[in-house]
């Protein structure tokens, strides 16, 4: 293991820790249900806003277990100071407020269609940053998972995808995408420090440089209600896509590379279409179980270790 991996180790030793596939899935599961709660509060909490709360919350949550790992980093994230407020812009401030903008102006579909290019952006950054291409059986997986995908989301007739349009909120979420991407490969580059020490401070950071857009939010729209269903929305995204997932996903990508996690982004979609035929009453039909296969094989596929 080498020392960036040990670094990024939520709790050294431990079982869990070390499984990749087990964390990239909780990930996936959990950005599922942010992608619907996004959805729901759209409308009720402005982008900023939500943004903003959901990672001061998560900061809040994750110092206590952070603080003692941050103060013995210190010296080292000051050294790479550069390149830890890059990763808090992109992978915490930025991304999660375009998500949230673009929900406000599309619907689930495209998005979910949309972040099915997650692989294919996350290989890009790949070959331009690190040099490193996909392999013949990460190809090969990722358009099987991606075709996966559009079988579930376009309910096993893929003629209908010449139906669906785009607009504002889809091309806000390309650039949101582009972003996170970015930030996947990023992360590969990041100081050898511990994981809480590392979404420690990327969550601070990246709560802190939304303020200014914070403040002019506040001047031009309404300002978020507090009720139930909003304290909901704000407890749900501070702890399950943020403080969960990132923990899961950055050592996920650690452990195997950020090409090899990519296709997990495939997994979102299929447990967002669980979690429709358990939330909302949806009933499951052949093609989302045809779907579900590809999907596994591609990501099978393309996220195995090849052998030397």
């Amino acid at each position: 293991m080498s020392a960036s991996e040990s670094a990024t180790t939520p709790a050294s030793g431990t079982w869990i820790a070390n499984q990749p596939y087990l964390l990239l899935s909780i990930t996936a599961m959990c950005w599922a249900g942010n992608a619907i709660v996004g959805r729901l509060a759209a409308g009720h909490i402005p982008p900023v806003t939500l943004s903003f709360l959901r990672w001061s919350a998560a900061f809040l949550l994750i110092l206590p277990f952070a603080w003692k790992h941050l103060m013995r980093d210190w010296g080292t994230i000051r050294k790479n100071i550069g390149i830890m407020v890059l990763l808090s812009i992109t992978g915490i401030g930025a991304f999660n407020t375009l998500q949230y903008w673009a929900l406000e102006h599309t619907q689930a579909l495209n998005t979910l269609l949309l972040q099915s290019a997650g692989p294919l952006v996350v290989a890009v950054w790949s070959l331009i940053l690190l040099g490193v291409r996909l392999t013949l059986a990460q190809t090969l997986g990722v358009l099987l998972s991606l075709f996966g995908v559009l079988v579930i989301l376009l309910h096993g007739d893929l003629t209908t995808l010449s139906k669906i349009e785009f607009n504002k909120g889809d091309l806000i979420f390309i650039v949101a995408l582009v972003i996170f991407a970015l930030y996947s490969v990023l992360t590969l580059k990041r100081p050898a420090i511990h994981g809480l020490s590392f979404v420690g401070f990327t969550f601070g950071c990246g709560a802190l440089v939304l303020l200014p857009l914070l403040v002019w939010e506040l001047n031009v729209r309404p300002v978020m209600q507090l009720n139930i269903n909003n304290l909901l929305s704000l407890f749900y995204v501070a702890v399950f896509p943020s403080t969960l997932a990132y923990l899961c996903f950055n050592r996920g990508v650690a452990l195997i590379g950020a090409n090899r996690a990519a296709p997990f982004f495939h997994v979102v979609p299929v447990f967002g279409t669980v979690m429709s035929i358990i939330f909302l009453g949806e009933h499951p039909q052949a093609f989302h179980f045809i779907g579900f296969a590809l999907v596994l094989a591609g990501v099978f596929a393309a996220s195995r270790k090849q052998a030397a």
